[in-house]
């Protein structure tokens, strides 16, 4: 059995793994930068390090330097989280390589499935279905606009070794194509340090579902049914939910058979994520696969009472899965809020700050995953994400509802947040009545939000603070006995 883990990561996801640690009476030790020095997951830790500057390429990217101190302290294992090393075949390399055992999959695994041409290749030899388009870079431009027009415009120009929604451009016409694939070139080349480009046709307003494998070192694989992952601004998730009532029975066994048979053509184990987009007509495309654990795991755990990290850790520490495919149901409904330092009337842009005031919502079946509290610093240098509000319900109405009543109650100061936005989402007609796609902000919500909201109440990156003022002293009361104020009447009052 593992003993102690070095969580070569930060913030929430840092402290998720530190949890898992102590309830497995697994010693945990967290590292940090310069600029996370006293953060939330350095104080939970059984043991802290320091691993260099606010830099992510001197601190949380250095490869060598987390190795080397994972054998100075005794570390037996590492736990990458999501993000930083977790997909760098490099590093989970030289790991196994060190004696250390890594908690994820296999570097192989991970090296077939990090270029998306490769990947996709692979996924055509194993009868999951993919986008139209190459398997190969496109090495010139011309050779792109012969394809395009023989696949047909629109198409999606996308970075080979991309992900996050970087390097990826929308082309809907011949004209359009030249600038479009050389700026696509230059932002792969800088994101990425790799230029190859490739192809697929443009699927116009789809839906995004996802399917939670996992897999032991013995050939045991299960999947732990979708996520809906529609609710996307630049092509990053902001608000994900399992099940997805876009689903019938004979969909959601189609993709999750596809979903093993991708995780078993790259021999894989421990937690995985395979991504699908799927048509109006229910007909799905492989996207890609996240060789990690998903940000959105916890609405997976929620619905199906698994807990992956424990999971993750017993598998590498050689372990068979703990359950038995038959054994897993789906349970209610779960939806996960991911709430950003951000000005969502600008264009989401980050916002950065300590934290005067930070209070954290409660009650029945309602779960925040955070790495921060009161005095925490939102720094430039990392992403800007606060925390995750995971809400369950029995039916999906009950956990829309508790979702938008514990943003209600969700105070932050200091910092703009897309708290309001998420509110502004979770009501609105197409997501109540899960006729979105992932195009729905940038079409339609965004603009809606922007003209109808009151930034009064809703952005004032102070009003947490002066709420809590408020109570505090009794400041603004009843004018009567029986009257009551809505929850904007008496934010309203803090302006007067």
């Amino acid at each position: 059995m593992i003993k102690k883990i070095l969580i070569a990561n930060r913030g929430e996801i840092a402290v998720r793994i530190i949890r898992a640690c102590k309830e497995l009476g697994i010693t945990s030790a967290a590292i940090y930068s310069e600029a996370d020095f006293g953060s939330l997951h350095t104080i939970l830790a059984d043991e802290s390090y320091l691993i260099g500057p606010a830099q992510s390429s001197l601190s949380y990217l250095n490869k060598e330097k987390t190795i080397k101190l994972a054998k100075e302290i005794d570390a037996d294992a590492i736990h990458p989280g999501y993000g930083f090393l977790s997909e760098n075949s490099e590093f989970i390399k030289m790991v196994e390589e060190s004696g250390i055992t890594f908690i994820g999959p296999s570097s192989k695994s991970v090296e077939m499935m990090g270029s998306k041409t490769a990947a996709r290749k692979l996924m055509q030899t194993h009868n999951v279905p993919i986008v139209p388009g190459t398997t190969e870079p496109v090495k010139t431009f011309s050779e792109g606009l012969d394809y395009a027009k023989e696949i047909g415009f629109p198409v999606l120009l996308k970075a080979s070794a991309g992900g996050g929604g970087k390097g990826m451009r929308k082309v809907f016409s011949e004209n359009e194509f030249q600038s479009a694939f050389e700026s696509t070139k230059r932002e792969a080349l800088k994101a990425f340090g790799n230029d190859e480009v490739y192809i697929e046709k443009l699927i116009e307003n789809p839906k995004h579902i996802e399917v939670q494998v996992i897999a032991d070192k013995f050939g045991n694989y299960r999947h732990l049914f979708e996520r809906e992952c529609s609710i996307q601004r630049r092509h990053q998730k902001i608000i994900e939910e399992s099940p997805s009532i876009f689903l019938n029975d004979k969909t959601r066994k189609s993709i999750t058979e596809a979903a093993i048979n991708a995780a078993k053509a790259c021999d894989y184990f421990n937690a995985g994520t395979i991504e699908f987009l799927m048509d109006q007509n229910k007909k799905f495309y492989f996207l890609e696969m996240n060789t990690r654990l998903q940000v959105e795991h916890p609405v997976t755990e929620l619905v199906t009472g698994i807990d992956l990290v424990r999971e993750q850790i017993m598998i590498a520490s050689g372990e068979k899965i703990s359950f038995k495919q038959n054994e897993i149901k789906q349970n209610g409904y779960a939806i996960e809020c991911r709430i950003y330092a951000e000005d969502s009337t600008q264009g989401f842009l980050p916002s950065t700050g300590k934290l005067k005031f930070y209070r954290e919502p409660s009650g029945p079946n309602v779960r925040v995953d955070s790495g921060v509290m009161n005095e925490s610093e939102i720094s430039i240098h990392y992403d800007p994400m606060i925390s995750k509000l995971i809400c369950w319900g029995k039916t999906r109405e009950e956990a829309i509802n508790r979702s938008i009543r514990a943003l209600d109650e969700y105070f932050i100061g200091g910092v703009n947040t897309n708290i309001s936005f998420l509110n502004f989402i979770l009501k609105s007609n197409e997501f109540t009545e899960g006729n979105h796609n992932i195009n729905l902000i940038e079409q339609k919500l965004l603009k809606e939000y922007e003209n109808n909201s009151d930034k009064n109440i809703f952005t004032d990156d102070e009003l947490a603070a002066a709420l809590l003022a408020a109570h505090l002293k009794s400041s603004f009361k009843l004018k009567t006995q029986t009257e009551s104020y809505s929850s904007n009447k008496w934010r309203e009052q803090l302006y007067e």
